[in-house]
């Protein structure tokens, strides 16, 4: 095992996964000295022969929160239903999850776990690595629900955009919003005045 490619580890990996895999503390920091893999963050280490597409935030939030989320404005950009730029990495967590230190800009969000996994597709970021992302019916809800801290003009602003889309459906977004019952009312409201 003289290089970063013999060990069996995945892409990214953790200081964890690296022990458990067998590999010394001080062959891993020979391993990152040598540049065969480099470290990301604090514990966090990727193999230097991968290729640099994937979002190194992301992976870091992926790895560190299994069940971490892209919402509110990040999965609206990610949809193309907004041009606002998020000030951070919009992630949410099921209510009661434990919120990671990482040295990525993430703006954590606790949802509730009752409807924590409606509208939640993955991300894929690297061959053995995804993180969760809400669909846009989900993420216009979301932004409705959560208008008096995201402002109305991003609901608003997503909703519009969405209903220009090919194959976008109402009655689709108000199936989903049944699970919402607070918000349901106003994005009806919003609906039929968009609508009319």
């Amino acid at each position: 095992m003289s290089g970063a490619t013999d060990t069996p580890l995945p892409e990214t990996f953790t200081y964890t996964d690296a022990r458990t895999a067998g590999i010394s503390k001080r062959r891993l920091y020979k391993l990152r000295d040598d540049g065969q893999i480099e470290q990301l963050g604090h514990g966090l280490f990727q193999r230097s022969n991968r290729g640099h597409d994937a979002d190194i935030d992301l992976i870091e939030i992926a790895i560190r929160a299994p069940k971490a989320t892209l919402c509110l404005t990040t999965a609206l950009a990610r949809h193309g239903l907004t041009d606002e730029i998020p000030a951070g990495i919009d992630i949410a967590l099921p209510r009661g999850q434990w919120r990671p230190a990482t040295r990525a800009p993430a703006i954590w969000h606790s949802f509730t776990p009752a409807t924590f996994d409606l509208g939640r597709e993955t991300l894929e970021l690297t061959k053995e690595l995804s993180i969760g992302l809400y669909s846009p019916e989900r993420s216009i809800i979301d932004a409705f629900r959560l208008r008096h801290r995201e402002g109305s003009d991003l609901a608003i602003g997503a909703l519009k955009r969405w209903l220009r889309l090919p194959g976008s459906q109402p009655a689709t977004l108000l199936g989903l919003a049944a699970d919402f019952p607070r918000t349901r009312p106003a994005l009806r409201t919003a609906l039929e005045t968009l609508l009319a």
